[in-house]
């Protein structure tokens, strides 16, 4: 029983990995998207201001990278940034508070940085523009 189960698991990984990564990407380019031009929600009740260390170029790189990962192209090289970046996100603006997330509201930065490590580590999927990429 268990083995049919996990050998159909096994065949839709590739297209539940595609999913995970849309799902992340969409999440980082939503997050560009609230600091940049304030859309669909402003944080803080405005954009952050052109040129605002570091938060107007985490935006930039939120979007860039957000949409790159939710095409799947490129996907090793813009998660292993965006790891890089929640990472710093976690180290400049929350562990000053707590060393634990649930205490210094870094769950998201934690969860984002570890969600990218991984798609560092087995690329976009089935369903990634890089995947099509190498077909050539």
């Amino acid at each position: 029983m268990t083995q049919r189960l996990d050998a159909r698991l096994d065949r839709n990984a590739p297209a539940a990995l595609s999913v995970f990564r849309i799902f992340f990407g969409l999440l980082f380019l939503f997050h560009g998207l609230s600091k940049i031009f304030g859309w669909p929600i402003a944080p803080g009740g405005g954009t952050v201001p052109v040129g605002a260390w570091p938060f107007w170029y985490a935006g930039i790189l939120e979007l860039i990278l957000g949409a790159l990962i939710t095409l799947g192209l490129f996907t090793r090289i813009a998660a292993f940034i965006a790891c890089g970046e929640m990472a710093f996100a976690y180290f400049t603006q929350h562990i000053e508070v707590s060393f634990w997330p649930i205490v210094n509201g870094g769950e998201l930065a934690v969860a984002l940085c570890f969600g990218f490590l991984l798609l560092v580590f087995t690329g976009g999927g089935a369903y990634a523009l890089d995947a099509v990429r190498g077909r050539r």
